[in-house]
């Protein structure tokens, strides 16, 4: 089947798209409920269990799956533009400092993540499974250059955490919780996939 092309206007209109969802995703922790459900149901009372992350890596992988790898790239690279200008929408803050966290390589992760995304989500038309896969390979990205980089930092600078205890920290406990939003960002983009007739 023939490769799924968007229009640049297309690209960059979900370019921009990706940015809003990429900076709101920061301040938005998603969770899921627990508990069983009694009628009328009073939501303030219902245990909820946060899955350990924002919303910004569900948002970068949505922008692969619906806008292709050259708009997922392209907000992302817009995204890290506008963090270390100075404007506030890390989670870490924001300015050129940022570089000095272990967790700033998983921001650089959200480039060629987004692209890896959108590049296999584009290969053909939209199948759920093959949405899930190129999340899945999307999020693997992200970890692994962001373990690559405090790797880096922790071997040249004198941070007093051990490698294991930030690895822990910034991948293996964040894992479980991206993992139910890549199933969530899959399902979400074969539907919109769906009705955008592509």
């Amino acid at each position: 089947m023939k490769k799924l092309v968007l229009s640049p206007f297309d690209e960059l209109l979900w370019a921009v798209i990706g940015l809003f969802l990429t900076i709101s995703g920061v301040f938005i922790e998603p969770a899921i409920p627990l508990g069983s459900f009694a009628w009328p149901v009073q939501w303030e009372q219902v245990p909820t269990y946060g899955l350990g992350s924002s919303l910004q890596v569900a948002a970068v992988l949505l922008v692969g799956c619906l806008g292709g790898c050259n708009a997922a790239a392209l907000s992302q690279v817009a995204y890290l533009a506008l963090g270390l200008s100075g404007l506030q929408v890390f989670a870490l803050g924001g300015g050129l400092g940022v570089w000095q966290s272990p967790a700033f390589g998983y921001l650089l992760g959200f480039i060629p993540g987004a692209w890896v995304c959108g590049h296999l989500a584009f290969r053909r038309r939209s199948r759920l499974e093959a949405l899930f896969v190129s999340c899945l390979l999307g999020l693997g990205m992200i970890h692994l250059l962001g373990v690559l980089y405090l790797s880096g930092l922790w071997l040249l600078r004198d941070i007093p955490q051990s490698w294991w205890s930030l690895v822990l920290q910034f991948s293996v406990l964040a894992l479980p919780g991206q993992l139910l939003l890549v199933c969530a960002v899959a399902f979400v983009a074969f539907l919109l996939r769906r009705l955008l007739f592509y």
